[in-house]
């Protein structure tokens, strides 16, 4: 059965591993606000999430994805009962949508770069927490609830944002988390009772 989260982190670290090696793969597929509104290069809202940083910063999203986004993937077409696209429309959508902030902010900064799928990542596993808060996550050997996991996600998230400097987008991962508990709950908005339940009956 074809797997999309398997397909997205084969061509997302085949891509980024082209970056590290030729800096014009980066440029041409990096989230530069000027060329998206200066060049109509809309494209990059989503090539963006092609690329990353560095080893760690594709390893820790790949690895985040795969986790959680086989199991969200099986749970859409399974107990939602909905079409795999969509899951594919969950991480296409969060990558566009978790970058229009930061697009309205820097449209004009010249700049400003950024790179990374960690909105998509963040919005497949915000929407796995709506489904299981209380699911054991191993961090560095310690398991962890997925949603402290989250809560410290988003505090790593806004420090790295205030420092800034390493072109990543941190600001994005607040708003892939919102879309994709937004989106999750649209397609099935019966979701919220099984959050509010789950949240009731914490198990570590």
């Amino acid at each position: 059965m074809f797997n999309i989260t398997l397909s997205i982190v084969v061509i997302t670290s085949l891509i980024s591993l082209a970056g590290f090696r030729n800096g014009k793969v980066v440029d041409e597929l990096i989230f530069w606000p000027p060329a998206i509104s200066k060049k109509h290069q809309y494209y990059r809202f989503i090539t963006c999430g092609l690329i990353h940083a560095d080893y760690i910063h594709l390893i820790f999203n790949m690895v985040t994805l795969y986790f959680f986004g086989t199991y969200m993937e099986a749970h859409y077409q399974g107990d939602l009962g909905l079409q795999k696209y969509y899951y594919l429309a969950l991480y296409i959508g969060a990558l566009i949508v978790s970058n229009i902030p930061t697009y309205i902010k820097h449209y004009n900064d010249y700049d400003y770069r950024s790179l990374g799928a960690s909105g998509a990542v963040s919005a497949v596993l915000f929407s796995f927490i709506l489904l299981g808060p209380w699911q054991q996550i191993i961090v560095l050997v310690f398991p962890v609830p997925a949603i402290i996991y989250g809560g410290l996600f988003l505090f790593y998230s806004a420090y790295m944002s205030r420092k800034g400097g390493d072109h990543v987008n941190h600001d994005a991962h607040f708003y892939g988390a919102l879309f994709g508990v937004i989106f999750t709950i649209a397609v099935r908005p019966d979701v919220v009772n099984i959050f509010l339940n789950e949240l009731k009956h914490p198990h570590f």
